[in-house]
């Protein structure tokens, strides 16, 4: 039988999960914290990930230790600790900072489709990575990512395209991602197969 399912994410032991949703096919990797995250269709994280106000598309891969929009310190007032936004935490006569948080949440990273996020790589907030991208282990991404581009080191520039940029766009324009799950699995031994360019000459009208 198969692991994953269309009914609820496959969340590993050892998770913190707060207001998130997840679509089908999805897997949450042991010991991940997903905050105010959307995983769309077959995308999944591996082993403690670190994920923040983030719209994942569909059939992302990201792995272990990626952190991904992570959240701000106060840089500009007299301090940048805990205490001035978590303040409940200290005292018992004063509430948190929510103008505080609602202003962290509103900083939506956005990760594209068929999108890889290697080892330990960080993705700030407010950045956007373009489907197909690749991001490389370690990597420190401070600015946008350019649809199937290959980003390298820290902070994060582009190494080359994954494709050539007419593939890129017949890619994005054939969209196999919004593919049923049915349709995926009659496609799978072509997926497996074929060269790119005889995969779209035989899927793209």
């Amino acid at each position: 039988m198969a692991r994953l399912t269309e009914t609820a994410p496959f969340v590993h032991d050892g998770c913190s999960i707060t207001d998130s949703s997840f679509g089908r096919f999805v897997e949450i990797g042991k010991g991940s914290r997903v905050a105010f995250t959307t995983f769309g269709d077959y995308s999944y994280c591996d082993q403690f990930a670190d994920i923040a106000n983030t719209t994942i598309g569909k059939f992302a891969n990201i792995a272990s230790f990626a952190r991904i929009g992570p959240t701000d310190h106060p840089m500009q007032q007299a301090s940048l600790h805990h205490f001035l936004y978590r303040s409940a935490d200290y005292w018992d006569d004063v509430e948190n900072d929510a103008a505080f948080f609602a202003h962290r949440r509103s900083r939506r990273t956005e990760i594209g489709h068929d999108t890889w996020i290697g080892h330990g790589a960080v993705i700030r907030p407010e950045v956007t990575v373009g489907h197909g991208a690749v991001v490389a282990a370690g990597a420190v991404v401070t600015r946008d990512v350019p649809p199937y581009t290959i980003v390298t080191g820290v902070p994060a520039r582009p190494m080359r395209p994954r494709f050539a940029p007419e593939i890129a766009e017949r890619l994005m324009a054939l969209a196999w991602w919004d593919w049923s799950h049915e349709a995926l699995r009659t496609a799978l031994p072509d997926f497996r197969a074929l060269p790119i360019t005889d995969f779209l000459d035989k899927y793209q009208a």
